[in-house]
């Protein structure tokens, strides 16, 4: 039976990738340039999920990696000088947002954008224990046709690149991939690198 999309997913659905990217590390705690909306739906579905499970009396397993916790709630205390943030607890305390980021770099083995504090010391307990991944993320092999010719990655908002297509198919061009080539011939031609420019010279139109 079919099944019916759930209030959230449609919201997500209606986002435009920047939406969905903004909305990703609000939820995740993580930077992403992915530009596949299903992924980024999907992960944002599965850590609200997640943070809707846990609760205080749930005790964690040692073999599983817990769910990050959800974003703190901010209790404050108010003084002379303002509002100020709890303090922390544990090992953790005294630590600044810059010190977290360090410690994660330093154990998880990677930069992380986060300014989340719960998120940051969750990863690195869980990557102390071994139930992560740790070391930079491995690169997308790169893919070679039966042609010789490779395919790289191009990442844009659909609004932009809505708009450039209509602009090449307004021009007359015939395709995406021969407006990428006049484009890049001509700005390697005013950079003066005429070598390079040569393997993006246009072709004899027929």
């Amino acid at each position: 039976m079919p099944r019916t999309t759930a209030p959230k997913t449609k919201k997500l659905e209606s986002m435009n990738l920047t939406e969905l990217r903004a909305r990703f590390r609000e939820v995740v705690g993580e930077e992403t340039r992915s530009p596949n909306k299903t992924y980024l739906i999907r992960r944002i579905e599965e850590s609200l999920a997640a943070k809707k499970r846990r609760s205080p009396s749930r005790r964690a397993t040692a073999t599983a990696p817990s769910a990050p916790p959800p974003a703190p709630a901010a209790p404050a205390t108010t003084s002379a000088e303002g509002t100020q943030p709890a303090r922390q607890r544990g090992r953790f305390a005294g630590m600044s947002l810059q010190q977290l980021q360090e410690k994660y770099r330093e154990v998880v083995g990677r930069p992380t954008g986060s300014s989340n504090a719960s998120y940051l010391q969750w990863k690195i307990r869980e990557a102390e224990a071994g139930r992560i991944n740790v070391g930079p993320r491995p690169e997308r092999e790169v893919k070679v046709r039966e042609d010789g010719k490779r395919v790289i990655p191009l990442s844009f908002d659909a609004e932009a690149l809505d708009a450039l297509d209509k602009a090449w198919r307004d021009a007359g061009l015939p395709s995406r991939t021969r407006f990428f080539m006049r484009a890049v011939h001509r700005e390697l031609t005013a950079m003066g690198a005429t070598q390079a420019a040569e393997h993006f010279a246009p072709k004899t139109e027929e």
